[in-house]
């Protein structure tokens, strides 16, 4: 009897398993079709876009890189765009808080990807990419030159002459011809093929299992794609995430009167992300299982929270998961040419 009994606790248990592994079957399917919806939003663009008002240029560009790494365009010849976005850092600096002649108030961001970000800097002051150009250089604390003086500095050297007129035409050198060449450039820096991008060309291969359950837990438990969206895995948009204090109010700054906006600081992109560290526009986290530790306790509870963080109850294994995931999203380095600077 007892036996009798046995088998047939036995064989209800099999049965048992057997329609909880046909459910995980069928949820797996769906999961599966549901990741590859999601992956095509991923998807890198074909080209970079220009604008109708400063198109592409090869002389242009050429000119914009001589200009980026040529320390001529500081005050004390000293700094150059390069030293703050330097591209054996994933084209950000490493540190914290910038340096110009000082230390700055906030962290440099990358240079990646900006030729589609339609307003630039922590708290998105800049209108576009060529009104960046001069804050930068004339800003006493960061480069310290003025509009006059770069341009005389240019204009007495051959080869730059050379260079705008080749670019530009005849004439003088203007400040407009600077930020133009500046901006053509920059919008050519571009992250390069991570192991995410071959995983969704179809790679199977090409992330781990456990960068897979990462990309899961990124568009789904932990939401980070509300944000982090599309191949650059930014918005463009500024949010509030709790972290900020004080007068750092970002883009509030710009809006006094907004209080979705007090604390809102730029969505960065997350390629290179694993490259790039220390994060947040104050590089105050300064490691990816610190950052998870931020956004899984939720942050500061505030009228100006953005809605979407909250506390996300990650386990330790989802936790590393996602950090499996983010490291995908860096690509292998790569060598640029540094320019012969005409003098």
């Amino acid at each position: 009897m007892k036996t009798r009994n046995w088998a047939i606790l036995i064989g209800g248990l099999l049965g048992l398993a057997t329609l909880i592994g046909a459910a995980s079957l069928s949820l797996s399917a769906d999961a599966q079709a549901d990741r590859a919806g999601l992956k095509a939003k991923f998807q890198r663009p074909a080209a970079i876009p220009f604008p109708e008002d400063d198109p592409y240029s090869e002389a242009k560009s050429r000119l914009g890189r001589t200009l980026f790494f040529d320390p001529v365009m500081s005050g004390g010849k000293t700094h150059a765009c390069a030293t703050c976005h330097n591209p054996g850092l994933s084209w950000g600096d490493g540190l914290p808080l910038a340096v110009g002649q000082k230390t700055l108030a906030l962290r440099a961001p990358t240079l990646l990807n900006v030729a589609w970000t339609p307003k630039l800097g922590w708290d998105g002051h800049f209108r576009n990419l060529e009104a960046v150009a001069f804050g930068p250089l004339t800003t006493p604390a960061n480069m310290n030159i003025t509009e006059k003086e770069l341009i005389e500095r240019l204009s007495a050297i051959p080869g730059y002459v050379d260079a705008f007129h080749e670019a530009f035409g005849e004439g003088d050198i203007t400040r407009r011809e600077i930020e133009m060449a500046l901006a053509t450039f920059e919008r050519s820096i571009v992250s390069g093929e991570a192991p995410f991008d071959r995983w969704i060309k179809g790679d199977k291969s090409a992330i781990s299992a456990r960068a897979k359950r990462g990309f899961d837990l990124f568009v789904g438990k932990a939401n980070c794609a509300a944000c982090h969206s599309g191949w650059a895995f930014t918005d463009a948009s500024f949010h509030d995430i709790g972290t900020a204090k004080g007068d750092d109010t970002g883009r509030g700054k710009l809006f006094p009167t907004s209080v979705e906006l007090r604390y809102a600081f730029k969505t960065p992109t997350l390629r290179d992300v694993a490259r790039r560290a220390p994060y947040m526009h104050d590089g105050s986290v300064p490691t990816l299982e610190a950052v998870i530790d931020l956004y899984n306790k939720g942050g500061i509870d505030r009228p100006s929270r953005a809605e979407e963080i909250k506390p996300l109850g990650l386990s330790a294994g989802e936790k590393a998961d996602l950090i499996a995931f983010l490291e995908t999203l860096t690509s292998a380095p790569s060598s640029v040419v540094m320019p012969t600077l005409p003098r």
